[in-house]
């Protein structure tokens, strides 16, 4: 499969870089109370952070608005999804516990200040593009079965004609929204190589080591980065489609063909682990599913 973004895009933002965390083999079947309080912690902390703060006005939402505006998105009419999630955060309004893989994603992303989104890979047939909106482009928005087509030259996540993303980072669809049937997940964290581009790097890296504390049977993983030099990461090539639980997997270390520090089409080796489960049974099961909030609307 594959995560790329278009040159076009790239004429328009070239200062973009995206961070990538690829999973499968999940059991998001049961709740998972560490998460859940993990979630709430982070909630708190951005709460207090941001007290007497507009977050529109920080230095973690004014490059969003920035970048909106060059995209030629109303950043006061559409809110990139990080300034809509933490306005409410600062409102006081809380955040609701969704289901375990996505209630990650939320307490990664309120803790660094960052857009993350989560896609059901099992919805993607090849692999997903940021691209500029083309004709016959359609997007079912969130808990609706009506589609809509995106504006023309819109920035967009694609899946062939199926937007998953609207206006880049402001709203995901219904169309693979993260449930608790959902065993693979792209994570794509959405940042800046000038402004942010540790802060993302830092955020994938923490997200990996949560899957692997809370998800450990038999999961792969991959990890990648985007940017304008290197618009394309590859992930789970020729590898099987499932691992058996409580085996030992392979999980890719550096970026594939977009690291760095090699080049393009470079073979990159792999690190094999073993993890242990860290559930002690059967948990009830979850409760509605949504995508995750990095890439939801208010």
């Amino acid at each position: 499969m594959y995560y790329q973004v278009s040159k076009e895009f790239f004429d328009k933002l070239p200062n973009a870089c995206f961070g990538a965390v690829a999973v499968r083999g999940l059991d998001n079947t049961h709740e998972i109370p560490e998460l859940e309080q993990m979630l709430a912690e982070n909630v708190a902390a951005c709460e207090t952070y941001f007290a007497g703060k507009k977050p529109k006005e920080t230095e973690d939402i004014l490059p969003y608005r920035a970048a909106f505006t060059s995209l030629g998105i109303n950043p006061n009419k559409f809110l990139c999804s990080i300034e809509a999630l933490l306005t409410r955060i600062a409102k006081g309004k809380g955040f609701p516990h969704i289901n375990a893989a996505v209630d990650l994603g939320n307490a990664v992303s309120i803790k660094h200040r960052l857009p993350m989104g989560a896609h059901d890979l099992d919805t993607i047939e090849d692999g997903l593009d940021v691209r500029l909106a083309q004709e016959g482009d359609t997007f079912i928005p969130f808990g609706s079965t009506e589609e809509e087509a995106p504006d023309a030259g819109e920035a967009v996540y694609a899946c062939g004609h199926e937007i998953r993303t609207r206006r880049w980072t402001w709203r995901q669809s219904e169309r693979g929204k993260i449930t608790e049937n959902t065993k693979a997940i792209l994570f794509p964290i959405d940042g800046f190589s000038d402004v942010n581009a540790a802060e993302v790097q830092a955020a994938a890296d923490e997200l990996v080591a949560l899957l692997k504390r809370y998800f450990g049977d038999g999961l792969d993983i991959e990890v990648g980065t985007v940017t304008r030099e290197h618009p394309r990461f590859d992930f789970f090539v020729g590898a099987k489609k499932d691992t058996p639980a409580g085996v030992s997997f392979l999980c890719k270390q550096g970026r594939g063909k977009n690291r760095v520090d090699r080049d393009v089409g470079d073979a990159v080796p792999y690190t094999r682990f073993n993890i242990p489960s860290r559930r002690a049974g059967p948990r009830a099961p979850p409760k509605n599913a949504y995508p995750a909030a990095g890439h939801m609307g208010p």
